[in-house]
């Protein structure tokens, strides 16, 4: 993890300093200082910056811990593989979404593409409009996903280390004698920031 790599080196660090070293606008890194932090893996101190309390135990990180995916997962957003480019990006918007999913014929993931994959293309010279969505999206199985039995920690830290927005959430299924996996849900920053807060008020 980059992240807690930096503030074991530099602590105490501000986010801004962080996010210089990343290379990101703080928006975007604040998502995951604030998973960081609230799984008791960073220590945020007002107006000195981060340290480094990957050795405290939290109340809520050990409580996330006996969480499992299916009872946080939220519904995935799928398109199928010939969808053109610009048809997943309306789906975007109108799902209001920042991943969608993308499956074969009979179901199974094969794919993820996210705003940033589309953005890419579209501000390119290519036809949106012809282009399938295959051409851009990140592949089987080169995917980092989760499964309904992992924890929402173990979620939680595949979205830091892999630095991704959304994970789906796969079931193992059987088609032609070959193992493929079914999308069954998603878990996003989201996700994962819902549920700090309902378990922070308890």
């Amino acid at each position: 993890m980059l992240i807690v790599d930096i503030v074991k080196k530099h602590e105490p660090i501000t986010s801004e300093e962080i996010a210089a070293k990343l290379n990101i606008t703080r928006a975007a890194l604040r998502p995951d200082l604030s998973i960081l932090t609230m799984a008791g893996i960073l220590e945020a101190r007002p107006r000195v910056g981060y340290f480094y309390a990957g050795k405290t135990k939290s109340l809520i990180s050990e409580k996330i811990k006996s969480i499992k995916v299916s009872e946080i997962k939220a519904v995935p957003v799928v398109i199928k593989e010939e969808t053109s480019v610009y048809d997943a990006i309306v789906t975007l918007f109108l799902e209001d979404v920042g991943t969608l999913f993308v499956v074969q014929e009979d179901g199974s993931l094969c794919g993820v593409v996210s705003r940033k994959d589309l953005l890419k293309i579209a501000i390119g010279n290519a036809d949106i409009k012809q282009v399938p969505v295959s051409v851009v999206m990140t592949r089987m199985p080169n995917l980092v996903t989760v499964t309904l039995e992992e924890s929402a920690y173990d979620a939680a830290r595949k979205i830091v280390e892999h630095q991704v927005d959304a994970l789906p959430v796969i079931r193992p299924k059987q088609v032609d004698g070959k193992q493929k996996y079914e999308v069954v849900g998603k878990v996003t920053k989201t996700t994962i920031t819902k549920l700090f807060v309902e378990l922070g008020k308890d």
